[in-house]
């Protein structure tokens, strides 16, 4: 790694960071010289660019892919990785509190320690690294370019010096997190996702701004190892895209981990007092004061369309959508496309996947694959989690549809009740003629590993009376999808069906 190249992600930079940078932004790098034109050109190596490299380089193009920071993007630095295994952690302290409850008594003398978690995170993330390095990729045939690079027409990219002409372009130089207009803020310090796994030391105290999905799942996390959290959200809605039962649960659950919400609270300034930051809060009832040790940004994500020169490239874009994309995932340059948080509303790893394999069909083979057609689930990794895929009962009644929903909770579900975690629900929107799933949201300890085999129903056009045969393992806590497929079926069950069923049975006599 040059001397002038530093990212927050690589702080403290001991042995673990060492390694994660040798592996996604080496120091000693030589970029190759350009071949005369690329099939395909990829700015940015996140998982939108580094599954479009990878896989168009494995179907026999010619592809260059450029990366200005560290590969593996946000998911392996800075988002997924790192976060899922503070979360972790995190749950180890909560079992840990709760192991009277399973005839285990450790005491009061155990201490989580916070800087021995985030030492495993470092350890974790380096050693997954070498999946993203700029090393693999050279190995697989992919020209890899460490720099800045920035369009010089509407079919060359320049980096490093060396231009590189292409017949396509992929732009997947992802999101960032947002600077909050708040007076004071940047000069009282703050954490974003970029530099909070870079801690140490545990917070004694923790101001989260936002109640959405990042902010509420580090929230938690925090809470756990012991730190005071307060969450603030000037709008009065907590993880506001969810199922408002589904919400309140992760909110009960949350409080009961010692979080404090304040869901009307306007951040009028901030300042610095020493080593602390306080901040000065406008609500409904009164002016409010709070004082913590740090505050972490939770809310809110920027596409990176600066210093990559666009107007050259003939590609539209605005500081808040990113780039314009059509439902082809093509740009206003016929040649470029886009893939991942660049252009698309769902920011999540696992979209930034689908879309690169849509730009390979599209940009290389003639395809017409559109990102419309993808079924998406997400997860919210609290504790319990929160995962949903479709429509919620809210869009489907916009679409004047008409559905009919089901509803199993937790608490009837046996390895549920058996592990504890009878928190939750599943529902699931169906239509009421054909029993076409429509959409689910399931708050459970594994909501995020069970709500794909209704994103593979779904996928596969299943109905809930089809996925009512299925052969679920006795006990598990998937079993709550056949308990609402068997509901489903018993819909069915009418007056009319009863009485010649039984006239059936008096004939089997």
């Amino acid at each position: 790694m040059s001397s002038t190249f530093t990212h927050p992600a690589l702080a403290p930079f001991d042995a673990h960071n060492q390694q994660l940078a040798a592996n996604v932004h080496p120091a000693v790098w030589l970029n190759p010289q350009p071949r005369d034109r690329y099939d395909l050109v990829v700015i940015g190596a996140g998982t939108a660019g580094l599954v479009t490299a990878a896989g168009a380089a494995g179907l026999g193009a010619k592809v260059a892919l450029i990366e200005r920071e560290l590969m593996g993007g946000d998911c392996l630095n800075v988002g997924c990785v790192p976060s899922k295994a503070l979360i972790r952690a995190a749950k180890a302290c909560a079992q840990a509190r709760a192991a009277i409850e399973f005839g285990v008594s450790i005491g009061n003398s155990w201490v989580p320690d916070f800087s021995i978690a985030m030492e495993r995170l470092r350890r974790l993330r380096a050693g997954i690294s070498h999946h993203d390095s700029a090393a693999r990729f050279k190995n697989i045939g992919v020209d890899v370019f460490i720099g800045e690079g920035w369009f010089k027409s509407k079919t060359a990219i320049e980096v490093d010096g060396k231009q590189l002409s292409f017949s396509h372009a992929v732009i997947a130089t992802g999101a960032r997190a947002v600077d909050l207009p708040i007076p004071g803020l940047r000069e009282a310090g703050y954490l974003t996702n970029e530099n909070v796994f870079s801690l140490t030391s545990l917070p004694k105290s923790l101001a989260v701004i936002g109640a959405g999905p990042i902010g509420c799942e580090l929230a938690q996390a925090f809470a756990r190892f012991g730190s005071k959290v307060v969450v603030l959200e000037q709008g009065k809605k907590f993880l506001p895209r969810e199922d408002r039962d589904a919400a309140a649960i992760v909110q009960h659950a949350m409080r009961s981990d010692g979080v404090e919400f304040n869901t009307d609270a306007k951040i009028q300034s901030v300042n610095l007092i020493g080593n602390q930051k306080q901040l000065h809060l406008k609500t409904s009832t009164s002016p409010q004061t709070l004082t913590v040790d740090h505050i972490l940004i939770g809310v809110g994500r920027a596409p990176n369309v600066g210093g990559i020169n666009l107007e050259a490239a003939g590609v539209t874009y605005d500081t808040r959508s990113g780039v314009h994309v059509d439902d082809h995932l093509r740009t206003s340059n016929r040649r470029i496309f886009a893939a991942g948080d660049i252009c698309f509303p769902y920011k999540f790893t696992h979209a930034a996947d689908a879309m690169a394999r849509i730009v390979i069909q599209n940009a290389l083979f003639f395809g017409r694959k559109k990102a419309s057609a993808l079924l998406i689930p997400w997860c919210t990794y609290t504790q319990p989690e929160v995962a949903h895929v479709g429509l919620y009962a809210s869009e489907a009644q916009a679409k004047g549809l008409s559905f009919d929903t089901i509803k199993i909770d937790m608490a009837e579900i046996d390895r549920a009740i058996l592990d504890s975690d009878t928190q939750g629900f599943l529902k699931i929107h169906y239509e009421k003629k054909t029993g076409k799933i429509l959409g689910a949201t399931l708050v459970a300890a594994h909501a995020g590993d069970i709500i794909s085999e209704v994103t593979v129903a779904m996928a596969a056009s299943m109905s809930l009376g089809k996925l009512a045969a299925v052969i679920h393992p006795y006990p598990t806590q998937a079993e709550v999808i056949k308990r609402a497929a068997d509901a489903f079926n018993r819909t069915r069950l009418t007056r009319r069906a009863k009485s010649f069923l039984g006239m059936l049975i008096r004939l089997n006599r």
